[in-house]
């Protein structure tokens, strides 16, 4: 049976806006040009996904477990961190119409904080908001009925993707499967599902902007519950999916550093190079900012110099 939803004008506006911003970020090869762009929103993503979840680790923090560096804090935070790296690390592996690397995801992000990762739970539970209960999810014997019928329904390729991937993450998180990790399961799969159609997603922080504003999130949830439809989510989660985007387009318009342009450049460069080789990469400067960049980088030793004059060269130091 398919979830139900209306589409509104509302809907129609952000896919329209959403499609063009899709477009110019491929026109001007935003992410693929730029893997510290790449590894600085994936750290916002988990560090969003995560502090939603209550995780109180620094941006900062999770770059220094990345970097395999000591770090002060909860034992649960720093694990929910490295649980999440390393699905982070995997996703390009996983499917979003195969229900068994959904479980599979469930346990890697859930190894070692919870009884059973990676099974749907056996008993029955509420979300409770204060003193009310906000939702009774269904029966747990229901459950692998429920999500067998989800799973196909990411199987329609008549379906919308980016319609289908907020359908999928409200029907999940009304299902409630897991005893723990509900919500960072439905973010992280929304981005595997958008990711079919559109790569950029591996690497858009759209959990930054759900972290700033929770109480939104959670109202549209509870509207969809009430309405028996998922038509409100998905109005919300495309307004977050949009503004993501205007956001990363606005941060592209900034004019990179001189620490910057080297660091892109030395990520995509690892053998010896010229201050021509510098120049043909940033086409758009200058010889004496070329000049100035590459100074600079073997002052901060981001470099080293051989040669002089029309013999040098530079490498990654």
């Amino acid at each position: 049976m398919k979830p139900p939803y209306e589409i509104t004008t509302e809907i129609l506006k952000f896919i329209s806006s959403i499609s063009e911003k899709i477009g110019e970020v491929n026109a001007k090869f935003l992410i693929k040009s730029n893997p510290t762009l790449r590894k600085q929103n994936q750290i916002k993503t988990i560090h969003s996904s995560l502090s939603i979840e209550g995780n109180t680790l620094t941006e900062e923090q999770i770059i220094a477990i990345l970097e395999n560096k000591r770090v002060v804090g909860p034992e649960k935070d720093i694990l929910e961190v490295l649980n999440a790296l390393e699905v982070y690390k995997n996703i390009n592996k996983l499917k979003p119409d195969n229900e068994k690397d959904f479980l599979n995801a469930h346990k890697l992000l859930l190894q070692k904080l919870i009884h059973n990762p990676g099974k749907y739970r056996n008993q029955g539970v509420g979300i409770v908001k204060g003193s009310k209960v906000e939702h009774i999810a269904p029966p747990f014997e229901n459950i692998p009925y429920l999500m067998k019928d989800l799973f196909k329904c990411l199987k329609d390729k008549s379906e919308l993707t980016l319609i289908k991937s907020c359908v999928f993450h409200y029907e999940m998180e009304f299902i409630h499967p897991f005893l723990d990790g509900n919500g960072r399961m439905g973010r992280l799969w929304q981005t595997l599902i958008l990711m079919q159609d559109y790569p950029i997603f591996e690497f858009l922080p759209f959990e930054t902007l759900i972290s700033k504003n929770q109480e939104e999130y959670y109202k549209a949830l509870s509207q969809s519950d009430k309405e028996g439809k998922s038509t409100k989510f998905i109005e919300y989660m495309l307004k977050v999916i949009d503004n993501s985007l205007s956001e990363l387009l606005e941060n592209s318009r900034k004019k990179l550093s001189d620490e910057d342009r080297v660091q892109i450049f030395l990520e995509q460069n690892e053998n010896e190079f010229t201050r021509k080789d510098y120049l043909n990469y940033f086409k758009d400067i200058s010889s004496a900012t070329a000049s100035r960049d590459l100074k600079n980088a073997v002052e901060n030793n981001l470099t080293i110099k051989n040669g002089d004059k029309k013999t040098t060269t530079y490498r990654k130091q």
